[in-house]
């Protein structure tokens, strides 16, 4: 897809929007989740606290009592991760007991550091302990009155808290990205799905375009329906345009064809009259150009049409029979080899008057045969579409390269002997341009002259 398509723009923007939504609900579920964890292990934290702040509180228990292990087996491991301490601070000297765990090392002191207490009294932070070890660590001050007061503290390895957060950020990226991978599908398919009508419109343009239709048919969505009325609408006002355009050239042919002719006719009444040959002479250049003339103009109206399709050998067959009856009386043998499939996106009648307009020249100027042949060319380029190659041999005397240019010029004969306007290359020119074409002059291997006219296929 082009980055200028519609159906890019939106892909693009949905994915734009879809990732960002999809990274910020990962970073607010990932950081919901991990206080979730991280309060599941302050009340883990806050439950062995009140277990050691019942033992301190505890009346007539020994001063030197060794405290019990918290139901915690980490407690007594040696430099474990988990970690208690009692300090009592209102004497000269404070006196420390801690876990097995802490063996000859202390806790830092939450107060020394700037942490808060909170509502519940405690203080809580992440602090370094021994061995470099991050913990999370939960502290109260205890006034016991008259027996004292102490500082209790329990700290837990914080390992536990950023290893289940990072297992939820890996399951949660993965599951993401298969959310995101199914959404992006989901919204390819939307996009396809949603767009299609008018990848419709778009085909059935072309058939218009190739011939295969006249009009845009079918349902189509609300949306688009205005833009299908107004295709349609514009193809019957082009069709309208067209055939009046057709009506006034025929008229215009008839109103001035009258009054050439009655110059004509009484210039001849007069011939011996150097004046009247010459009006006739004159009356004869301005008949041939108003003919050419309107020849183009009703050519172009028609080639303005939408197109239509042509089946190419069965017109070329009707040519080559047509031709062969013509010259008959000079034994003119024509043949015409076309492939089956070959198709003129035009009309039949622009097909048979450009090929006639050569078979005809060429059975003039031939001695004894013309060769017709059709080829189809593939596209030259992406979009494009095939091209047909019409060749026109004959074995007559041919014509050399300044006499191919000179008879290429509009109206511009070489021999007067031969019967006609010369104005039958001229307008094959005229009318291959408009369609897109082209008439070129060779020599044929035959001896004679080669003309190949290149025309749209399809």
């Amino acid at each position: 897809m082009a980055a200028s398509s519609l159906a890019n723009r939106l892909f693009l923007s949905a994915t734009a929007w879809l990732v960002v939504i999809l990274a910020i609900t990962g970073v607010v579920l990932s950081s919901v989740y991990k206080n979730a964890t991280e309060r599941a292990f302050d009340r883990r934290l806050n439950l062995y606290l009140r277990t050691l702040i019942a033992e301190v509180a505890t009346p007539d228990e020994p001063p030197d009592r060794q405290f019990q292990s918290l139901g915690e087996p980490l407690f007594d491991l040696p430099l474990s991760g988990w970690y208690w301490q009692i300090t009592r601070t209102d004497t000269e000297k404070p006196e420390v007991r801690s876990s097995r765990s802490l063996w000859d090392k202390k806790l830092p002191k939450l107060e020394e550091q700037g942490a808060e207490l909170t509502a519940a009294g405690i203080r809580l932070a992440y602090v370094d302990g021994p061995e470099g070890q991050n913990l999370r660590m939960v502290e109260r001050p205890v006034d016991l009155g008259a027996d004292g007061k102490f500082l209790v503290s329990v700290a837990g390895d914080d390992t536990e808290i950023f290893d289940e957060t990072r297992s939820f950020d890996y399951y949660l990226g993965g599951t993401f990205t298969a959310l995101g991978i199914v959404l992006l599908l989901t919204t390819v398919f939307q996009v396809r799905f949603g767009l299609a009508p008018l990848k419709r419109i778009s085909d059935a343009i072309a058939d218009i375009r190739s011939g295969r239709a006249e009009r845009l048919e079918g349902e189509f969505p609300v949306e688009i329906a205005p833009l299908a009325r107004e295709t349609n609408a514009l193809i019957d006002a082009n069709r309208e345009i067209v055939e009046r355009a057709r009506t006034h050239v025929g008229n215009l042919a008839h109103a001035i064809k009258t009054p050439l002719s009655v110059i004509v006719n009484e210039a001849s009444a007069h011939a011996a009259d150097p004046f009247a040959e010459k009006v006739m002479e004159q009356a004869d250049v301005m008949r041939d150009q108003v003919a050419h003339h309107l020849e183009r103009a009703r050519i172009a109206a028609r080639v303005s049409v939408v197109a239509t399709v042509t089946e190419v050998a069965p017109a070329i067959e009707g040519l080559r029979r047509t031709m062969e009856k013509i010259h008959r009386d000079r034994g003119i043998v024509v043949e015409a080899k076309a492939y089956p499939s070959a198709k003129f996106r035009g009309e039949r009648q622009d097909l048979e008057e450009m090929v006639g307009n050569l078979v005809d020249n060429a059975c003039k100027w031939a001695a004894s045969r013309v060769l017709i042949e059709v080829l189809v060319e593939p596209p030259q380029r992406a979009g494009a579409g095939p091209r047909l190659r019409v060749i026109v041999d004959d074995d007559g005397r041919g014509l050399s390269e300044a006499e191919r240019a000179q008879v290429a010029r509009r109206g511009k004969r070489l021999d007067e002997s031969k019967p006609g306007s010369g104005l039958g290359l001229s307008i094959v020119t005229d009318l291959a341009a408009l369609y897109g074409g082209s008439l070129s002059l060779g020599s044929a291997p035959t001896g004679g002259l080669r003309a190949e006219l290149v025309l749209p296929g399809l």
